[in-house]
């Protein structure tokens, strides 16, 4: 009884396969064709593309707009209470991602938009802090020296807390 379910499933599958050799042709199986492509709705196209729908490529920078739109929220917040350190980190990002989404494959023009205007808006913020910073020390070289001393002090303290990290896990 068994060896006929399994004659049954080979035979089976054998027609299967041969239909589908049929349909494709026999030597075009993995070709793809610029007709089945032409024949596609625009739907089907953008569902079936390697950065459609269906993939991380289109999600993540779906997801990433949030960050830009908080940074946008961030325009109405005083200069004083900006953070040089994230604001910069948003900018570097922006341009290091924006670059690396236009050399990958398939490239990714969606995440490189979103990366482009994230790194716009690290700019203006980062721009703001430098204004704030000049107009309460009148010089431009003051003004860069108060913004690296808030980086250099943040640096600081988040090795110390590293630190003190690692020591409570070895402990």
């Amino acid at each position: 009884m068994s060896s006929r379910v399994g004659l049954r499933f080979f035979q089976n599958s054998r027609a299967a396969f041969r239909n589908a050799q049929r349909r494709f042709g026999a030597g075009r199986r993995f070709q793809s064709s610029d007709a089945a492509a032409e024949q596609q709705s625009t739907f089907q196209r953008i569902w079936n593309s390697p950065v459609g729908v269906k993939t991380v490529h289109f999600w993540a920078p779906v997801m990433k707009w949030a960050l830009v739109i908080a940074g946008i929220s961030d325009l109405s917040r005083p200069a004083e209470k900006l953070s040089l350190t994230q604001n910069g980190a948003l900018t570097a990002t922006g341009a290091i991602w924006t670059r690396w989404c236009l050399i990958i494959k398939p490239k990714n023009y969606l995440l490189a938009a979103v990366n482009f205007f994230l790194g716009c808006v690290g700019v203006v913020q980062v721009g703001r802090i430098y204004n704030y910073h000049r107009s309460l020390d009148e010089s431009p070289v003051e003004a860069i020296k108060a913004m690296e001393h808030e980086v250099v002090d943040s640096a600081k303290e988040a090795a110390v807390k590293a630190e003190a990290a690692v020591e409570k896990k070895s402990a």
